[in-house]
């Protein structure tokens, strides 16, 4: 009797093995990867977001200890370190979402993934200017802050925001998967979601964070302060002839210069919210607000204006 369980048993998984390995049934989700071709690695991603963290802000992570006369050296090394594992993950990127028909020449990715990160490279003055930015707005707009290194060690939004940053610099190259991969794995280590595409200003602003969603066509003005839970969504989706959603299209709101939202409030679809506005706690709008407009919830729960304008 045990024999002819253990036959079963065996027979049953053995059957299950056919079953899976029946291309029919996993249709568009399967990838056949071809010979010499990099596989997308988080791991490989996230030491990469860690490096260029380090080289962004000197002295605040890594192993690497901060002196200036070792200090030349040390970034030249992690410098090497991020153009070698960003080759790899780049032309990973490139592989994985290149024509299965067409026989290109890997050779020629690998070159094109070169250039791209060479150009990424040379961008990250520029990237620590904005980051820099960034953790100001966080330690003057927050009076628990005792300091910039509070903020940039312990703050979420740091972490989150550095992700949005280096993935949206890649993705503006074109470079395929990379950026998004990049972007959700900030999302899953801080609760915050920032979709790569999205366009953010200087001196950007997230407190506390858990729960924010910006999505992938939102345009963000400089010194802009989100609090938690707050949604920068689409309202609707444009359908095509079949039914599906039409992708691509502009569908996120676009919030101007100085601008406050606070925690939990909805803000849905192409519209504008005017410069210098104040946006309260549990408030969904789905119109255009004028500059200076200032909303709050009143005792009926309920939007109302106090200045600026209605919707």
């Amino acid at each position: 009797m045990k024999e002819h369980t253990e036959y079963q048993i065996r027979e049953s998984i053995g059957e299950a093995v056919l079953k899976l390995t029946d291309i029919s049934t996993v249709g568009e989700v399967t990838h056949a990867q071809r010979a010499g071709e990099p596989m997308p690695s988080t791991e490989k991603l996230k030491l990469f977001v860690d490096k260029v963290r380090q080289i962004i802000f000197p002295g605040y992570f890594g192993p690497i200890n901060f002196h200036p006369t070792s200090f030349h050296y040390h970034m030249g090394v992690l410098v090497d370190e991020v153009f070698h594992l960003l080759s790899e993950q780049l032309l990973a990127g490139l592989c994985f979402v290149c024509d299965k028909e067409f026989n290109s020449d890997l050779e020629s990715r690998k070159t094109e993934a070169e250039r791209c990160v060479a150009e990424f490279i040379s961008t990250l003055p520029e990237l620590r200017s904005v980051l820099i930015s960034d953790v100001e707005a966080a330690y003057l707009g927050d009076p628990a802050a005792t300091s910039f290194s509070e903020v940039v060690f312990c703050y979420p939004a740091i972490r989150a925001i550095s992700s949005y940053r280096i993935a949206h610099a890649l993705h503006k190259f074109g470079i395929p998967l990379i950026p998004r991969i990049i972007s959700e794995m900030a999302h899953s280590e801080t609760g915050i979601d920032i979709h790569p595409e999205a366009t953010i200003g200087p001196f950007f602003a997230i407190d506390h964070g858990t729960g924010i969603v910006i999505g992938s066509t939102t345009i963000i003005g400089k010194n802009v302060k989100l609090y938690q839970g707050v949604t920068l969504g689409a309202k609707s989706f444009s359908l095509d002839e079949a039914g599906n959603p039409v992708k691509g299209i502009p569908r996120h709101p676009i919030v101007e210069d100085n601008v406050v939202v606070y925690s939990n409030a909805s803000i849905l679809g192409r519209i504008t919210i005017g410069h210098d506005s104040v946006i309260g706690g549990n408030i969904w709008i789905t119109n255009d607000l004028p500059p200076y407009s200032r909303i709050v919830q009143n005792k009926a729960k309920t939007a109302e204006f106090i200045f600026g304008g209605g919707i």
